[in-house]
């Protein structure tokens, strides 16, 4: 009894603790990966289904209704491919990368404001977008900044 407390406490220790848990991080990142590729070949083939409906059962001339439709899943499908790109990153560096992680916030805003009806939305919700995305570009800029003087 006495050896497996001291072989417990042996495993407790700060590096090989550490060390457990950087195992647990990349086998969860490859998981989170495998996950999204799932992910994005189901968005591609349910993008592809769409738009063969849509363009042979569509009525001539009310084809612009749909376009912001499509717009949308092609967008969900770059923002899944920005994710998959921040995890593998992540895989790669074991640092998350910032810069990444903004850039598919500005595409996940840029998406909702392609898509938006503006028949549903209040002028505040717009007021949002607008200092979502203007914080985003500021932050955008100061670590693209600090990156260049950094290298």
């Amino acid at each position: 009894m006495r050896k497996l407390f001291k072989q417990i406490a042996e495993n407790l220790k700060d590096h090989r603790f550490m060390h457990s848990i950087e195992n647990i991080e990349v086998v969860v990142s490859k998981l989170l990966s495998l996950f999204m590729v799932i992910v994005i070949v189901a968005a591609i083939i349910d993008l592809g289904i769409f738009l063969v409906q849509e363009l042979f059962t569509t009525p001539h001339g009310k084809f612009n209704t749909i376009l912001f439709a499509i717009f949308g899943l092609f967008l969900n499908i770059l923002i899944a491919l920005e994710i998959l790109e921040n995890i593998t990153g992540y895989l790669k560096k074991h640092v998350l990368q910032v810069e990444l992680v903004i850039v598919t916030s500005l595409i996940a805003i840029a998406r909702k404001i392609i898509i938006l009806d503006l028949r549903k939305v209040t002028g505040i919700d717009i007021i949002g977008l607008g200092i979502a995305i203007l914080a985003l570009s500021i932050s955008y800029l100061i670590i693209r900044f600090s990156n260049k003087q950094n290298n």
